[in-house]
């Protein structure tokens, strides 16, 4: 299987203060890669190198046909290019609450790819078909619950079309029982053939969907595989240390 996502000793400071050190990973296309580890590891930072929101220090990264190494200078259109490779799901949903759940999605597509209005709504229908909120079009942020708030920023980072989709943390600001219906989105995008990389907390989910499992402590990939034998069956010692804490907290 083709490698879409490649990732070659990414390093990044904030200050003095060194969160990645030496970031290597694949990511096949069609393949789900989760991203565990504790508070403070490097997760988000490694996530948002991905897409340049946080630009690596140094190291490569190739999407697709485009590879930037970010230890020299990189122009801004090469940047600019290299975003739209990608579509981000935030945490806290982050929509546009003065705009209604239409004109958040296909804000993007118009506004940034320059794409036809009409394409854009009718793309932006369809998507929210997909994730079960096809009468909440005219509505605005707020009148959504949490859960339908993520799964319109999935819909959002969807509309941009991109070859990559990162997910940070989707379910870790939403209530438990809404907790099922963003993974069930996320597991169909699976099915369908999307390639994804999953900060989560959710090691059921892991275990479930992911066709590979990466663990970062201390800004570094410390143990990576199958979620079957990372999961169940860790090599390394901190590994195993941190899954004991998650699945036996008392």
């Amino acid at each position: 299987m083709t490698d879409l996502l490649t990732v070659r000793d990414v390093e990044k400071s904030f200050g003095e203060l060194q969160v990645l050190r030496g970031i290597s990973f694949d990511v096949p296309a069609g393949s789900v890669t989760a991203v565990i580890g504790p508070s403070g590891s490097g997760k988000t930072t490694m996530l948002r190198t991905l897409n340049a929101l946080d630009r690596a220090d140094t190291g490569v990264i190739t999407i697709g046909d485009l590879t930037v190494d970010f230890s020299g200078e990189v122009d801004r259109a090469t940047l600019t290019r290299f975003r739209l490779q990608s579509g981000m799901v935030f945490q806290n949903h982050n929509l546009f609450p003065h705009m209604t759940v239409l004109q958040n999605i296909i804000e993007g597509p118009v506004v940034v790819q320059k794409r036809p209005r009409e394409e854009a709504v009718a793309d932006a229908r369809r998507l929210l078909d997909q994730v079960g909120l096809a009468e909440k079009a005219d509505q605005y942020p707020f009148q959504l619950s949490g859960g339908q708030q993520q799964r319109v920023g999935i819909a959002r980072a969807l509309a941009l079309k991109p070859k990559l989709m990162l997910f940070d943390e989707p379910t870790s600001a939403l209530d438990p029982e809404l907790v099922g219906d963003v993974l069930r989105v996320i597991k169909d995008l699976a099915s369908d053939g999307w390639t994804m990389v999953v900060v989560t907390h959710e090691i059921r989910f892991a275990q479930h969907v992911a066709d590979q499992v990466l663990f970062l402590d201390g800004g570094v990939v410390v143990e990576s595989g199958p979620p079957q034998r990372v999961l169940t069956e860790p090599a390394e010692a901190r590994t195993r240390q941190f899954l004991d804490r998650i699945l036996n907290p008392i």
